[in-house]
């Protein structure tokens, strides 16, 4: 997948949005569809396989948290929200869904720009089974389960490796604390947010230049964590 030619399904409910976006969208060489409710959009999905959707939740046949359960069952295509919705709840359980990423409105089209630049690259890095992630002057080498920083190999605690992992694996996209808890300590656990702190803290003094002031690995509030792609 390359940035030329890139097909992006709006689907929102106000054609004003919706021309907004294309016309947007479109001064960037991309390509616009568009569908006005959950229905239309999966129809257009399967028919014509967009590379990425940006969707809003407040649909007037189904709910966008529907639609993108829907969709994840049989395709991985990013899906970033763009919605009014601002509560934590709302975020979570849309990313909790599969959502890519998610952007309250109104957002300005930098903002927008620069989420569709990390969802395109996460899905360019995944597509290529590169087993190495780079950032800065972080590696990690999942094959060998290796971490090194500077040319340096960093000692890690299994769980610490393990949550770098997993955010290695969906570099760039927003995974939420109840995700990562269950991916590392299981469902035993789902209530223990404390142990995801304390071992996030211990892996920022370990890969970040300045702790205090993360690069790496972005806090998203109330939400989740988020690796970033490039610094």
């Amino acid at each position: 997948m390359t940035e030329d030619g890139l097909r992006i399904l709006v689907v929102d409910d106000e054609r004003a949005i919706r021309r907004f976006l294309r016309a947007s969208l479109s001064t960037h060489g991309y390509t616009v569809l568009e569908a006005a409710n959950g229905s239309e959009a999966l129809a257009i999905t399967a028919e014509q396989r967009p590379d990425i959707i940006f969707l809003d939740l407040g649909l007037p046949d189904m709910d966008g948290i529907q639609v993108t359960q829907q969709l994840r069952e049989w395709t991985d295509t990013p899906i970033i929200i763009l919605s009014v919705r601002d509560r934590e709840s709302d975020k979570i359980q849309a990313l909790d869904a599969g959502a890519d990423d998610y952007l309250t409105k109104p957002f300005g089209m930098g903002e927008l720009m620069a989420r569709l630049r990390g969802v395109l690259r996460r899905s360019l890095q995944s597509g290529t089974g590169e087993p190495v992630f780079t950032a800065g002057s972080l590696t990690v080498d999942l094959a060998c389960r290796q971490v090194t920083k500077d040319g340096q190999e960093i000692n890690l605690t299994p769980t610490e490796y393990d949550i770098l992992k997993i955010l290695v694996q969906n570099a760039g996209k927003v995974l939420t604390h109840q995700h990562i808890i269950l991916k590392v300590w299981g469902g035993g656990y789902a209530e223990e947010a404390h142990l995801l702190r304390v071992n996030i803290s211990n892996l920022r003094r370990k890969i970040e230049a300045d702790p205090g002031r993360p690069e790496l690995i972005i806090t998203e509030p109330g939400v989740g964590y988020r690796l970033r792609i490039q610094l």
